[in-house]
């Protein structure tokens, strides 16, 4: 199993643009009622619990996605982390590793 919290960080500015997008192109909300309901709910809501969880994180990832080095970086554990969790099962199975008779 692989444990690993990572918080992605984005500009407030790009989360709300994202959203602003999404909400009018695929849900048909005015730009008023976005607005409305991020500074009602969405900003308190992430201030009061998402803001907050980054503490808990082993990774930090600023720039959100646009971050090629640091997204490059958690990639490359990843798979790591996966091949060595696959190679230490493989040793466990006798099946898996051609030992059964």
């Amino acid at each position: 199993m692989i444990d690993v919290k990572i918080y992605v960080e984005a500009d407030a500015d790009i989360r709300f643009i994202r959203r602003l997008e999404r909400d009018i192109a695929e849900r048909g909300r005015t730009v008023r009622s976005v607005i409305n309901q991020y500074l009602t709910t969405v900003r308190p809501m992430h201030l009061k619990f998402v803001e907050p969880s980054k503490r808990y994180a082993d990774l930090i990832i600023p720039k959100g996605g646009f971050n090629e080095v640091a997204i490059e970086m958690v990639v490359a554990k990843v798979k790591e982390m996966v091949k060595e969790a696959s190679d230490e099962k493989r040793e466990r199975d006798p099946i898996a590793n051609g030992s059964a008779s």
